[in-house]
């Protein structure tokens, strides 16, 4: 993990986390990215951002593998969306509970890209297995950028 220190903000900065229930269907990856997009303006992250963009695109990427990989074992993906200490992490859980192999060599196309927008941002890829039963949840964790984490968050929005 991207230790906070490493990132803009504080330690004792408030975590926001929203998590969205995505039915593992053909139109996944759309619904994935209009809800995530609700979600970071709701943060005060602007969408026209290159940073939100890059969010967006890891998103895509790992809920459509998600659907390419375990919609026979998993009806569902859960896509976390957590803010806070400066730093921003998407996690998409399935209930397959195979982990991808994440070396350089071993990666294909789409995770290499969600590794490298999340370095680019100053962040990691990981595959962690399960909290609680059966399954796996892809990790991406980003710095968020300092022009863009002083917006916080819009009056009256509310802590996930």
């Amino acid at each position: 993990m991207v230790p906070a220190a490493a990132c803009e903000g504080g330690a004792s900065s408030p975590v926001w986390r929203r998590i969205l229930t995505i039915p593992l269907v053909p139109e996944a990856v759309r619904q994935a990215r209009r809800d995530t997009t609700t979600v970071l303006s709701e943060y005060g992250l602007r969408p026209d951002s290159a940073f939100v963009g890059a969010v967006l695109l890891v998103v895509s990427e790992l809920v459509a593998n998600a659907v390419r990989h375990t919609a026979d074992q998993s009806p569902t993906a859960d896509v976390t969306i957590a803010v806070g200490a400066g730093q921003l992490v998407i996690g998409v859980a399935d209930q397959d509970p195979r982990l991808p192999d994440l070396s350089p060599a071993a990666v294909g196309d789409g995770l290499r890209t969600v590794a490298d927008l999340a370095a680019a941002y100053g962040g990691t890829l990981s595959a962690e297995p399960a909290v609680h039963g059966c399954g796996k949840m892809m990790l991406a964790r980003f710095c968020v950028p300092g022009d863009l984490s002083s917006h916080g968050r819009r009056a009256g929005s509310r802590a996930y």
